[in-house]
């Protein structure tokens, strides 16, 4: 016999209590598996592609571990040097950046800012933070990526998680999926193959269009001889993970630098902003439609919503969780949502008798 309603939603309840909870103690040990876990989910439909060409498991894990450790190789030798000195050197430039507004500004506009004004004090204020947040980040990015806990965990632990869950992860969803209430199981089957479409849609489609993207604006931004385009390419396409963020902070960014280095070079200028348009183009047109497609269904507001939510709340580990999180919500609100619209606490007696109608001329 079932249980009760109200005694499995006590139960659930509980259930998401205690996970919550957990999350919150332990946000920083649980770290390494969170990545590993999410890092098998993105590359389980490479690995069960490789199957289908004859690979054994074990050799399809093997042949992507290969890979992408030849990959992280050649970026960490190629690409990260230059981005950490770009990084640097944008951060310690941003209080001169701020000063030559000041100068143009004053050159142009009547008034300006005047000396000694409220706004001419804001200005230098700003730049003067930028650059001392800015190098206080970095120097703590940097101290903790070289701490030896940190490389334990991200350059080992990691890497074995991700390794290990891919090798089992038909096996563990199979075992989930055998401890499934059996009342429940169909329904619970639907909403996760609903919800591992829109995740899978979103995570691997809208990671391959930051990738794209993110090289896309490095190159073009460097070869158009930009001053520290190598940066502001790779923080466009990281931030364009969240639909237009990466997008205005990278177009902003570049043509705002820009505008200090070639000022009067009308062409010049032209050139940086006509880049972030075609970019921006493409990705709408092609790049999105294609990679991500129209089944994700996870407005940009709520991204950002359970992005802030869940940052606030659990910090760097729940910004890793806000999208899986945020898309599984989406996805029970719709079936909620569905259930509601045909039934009678929405349609009402006049619904049912619709309803009954309808059968009754069926028959």
């Amino acid at each position: 016999m079932a249980l009760p309603v109200e005694t499995q939603m006590r139960y659930w309840g509980i259930a998401a209590v205690v996970f919550f909870a957990a999350l919150w103690f332990l946000g920083d040990q649980i770290l390494p598996f969170v990545l590993g876990a999410a890092i098998a989910y993105l590359l389980d439909p490479l690995a069960d592609r490789l199957e289908e060409w004859g690979l054994s498991r074990g050799m399809a894990v093997a042949v992507i571990s290969v890979g992408f450790l030849l990959g992280f190789v050649i970026v960490a030798i190629l690409l990260l040097p230059a981005l950490a000195r770009q990084a640097i050197e944008l951060v310690n430039a941003a209080p001169e950046l701020l000063r030559n507004l000041h100068d143009f500004v004053n050159a142009r506009v009547p008034g300006g800012f005047s000396p000694g004004s409220p706004a001419s004090e804001a200005l230098a204020s700003i730049g003067q933070n930028i650059q001392e947040k800015g190098t206080e980040l970095l120097n703590g990015l940097l101290s903790s990526a070289m701490s030896i806990v940190s490389v334990v965990m991200l350059f080992f632990i990691v890497p074995v998680v991700a390794v290990y869950l891919l090798i089992d992860w038909d096996k563990l969803v199979a075992r989930i999926d055998d401890l499934l209430p059996r009342d429940h199981a169909p329904t619970i089957r639907r909403l996760a193959s609903e919800m591992d479409l829109v995740l899978g849609s979103f995570l691997r489609g809208q990671g391959t269009v930051c990738l794209i993207q993110g090289s896309f604006y490095a190159v073009a931004l460097m070869l158009a001889g930009l001053n520290y385009g190598l940066v502001v390419g790779f923080l466009g396409g990281l931030l364009s993970f969240i639909p237009y963020v990466g997008s205005i902070v990278g177009g902003v960014l570049a043509i705002g630098l820009a505008a200090f280095q070639f000022w009067g070079d009308w062409l010049q200028i032209a050139l940086i902003a006509g880049i972030f348009f075609f970019g921006q183009i493409v990705e709408g047109n092609f790049l999105t439609p294609k990679l991500v497609g129209s089944s994700v269904g996870m407005h940009p507001v709520w991204l950002l919503l359970s992005l802030s939510i869940f940052g606030a709340l659990f910090g760097f580990v729940g910004m890793l969780i806000a999208v899986p999180v945020s898309a599984t919500i989406n996805v029970i609100i719709r079936f909620l949502t569905d259930h509601y619209l045909n039934g009678r606490l929405y349609q009402g007696m006049a619904g049912q008798n619709t309803s009954t109608d309808n059968q009754d001329a069926a028959e």
